[in-house]
């Protein structure tokens, strides 16, 4: 599915009280924006059988009292399912779009990391929550505010 059927999708499943598809429409330029970023349309996540994420505690190894909240991404079933031996999680495929729409929501989550390169939990590719959040923000005042014309 491409970035676009990604965005018509959430805003077909939005609901339809007038003022969140148009809210989606807005958003949804921003979240394939960051999606562009990124190698593939969609990732895997692992997840339990009550569809609740794997979230990861990632702490600073010489600062320790630094730390964050993370869920990985990976480009394939099979590195997903090679990364955790846990029988109770599952991967589910998932729609970048849909990821990082649904990272928004996630409060306690501070970044998805998405793995493009087999077996590359080295060197993923961060999205920071508070970024996306930030550019949404700016993306919905502009539909509140619209700029106005200097004639």
């Amino acid at each position: 599915m491409s970035l676009q059927d990604q965005i018509q999708a959430l805003v077909r499943e939005a609901p339809q009280d007038g003022k969140t598809p148009q809210a989606m429409q807005a958003i949804g330029p921003v979240l394939a924006q960051v999606a562009h970023n990124l190698n593939h349309l969609e990732y895997y996540i692992l997840q339990n059988l009550g569809e609740n994420w794997q979230i990861t505690t990632l702490r600073h190894q010489t600062q320790p009292e630094l730390e964050k909240t993370v869920v990985y991404a990976y480009a394939n079933l099979k590195d997903a399912t090679h990364s955790c031996s846990d029988p109770h999680l599952i991967a589910v495929p998932r729609p970048v779009v849909s990821l990082l729409f649904q990272l928004l929501a996630m409060k306690p989550v501070d970044s998805l990391i998405f793995f493009d390169n087999p077996k590359g939990q080295d060197a993923g590719f961060e999205v920071p929550r508070q970024a996306i959040q930030q550019l949404v923000q700016e993306s919905l005042r502009q539909l509140v505010e619209p700029p106005t014309e200097i004639a």
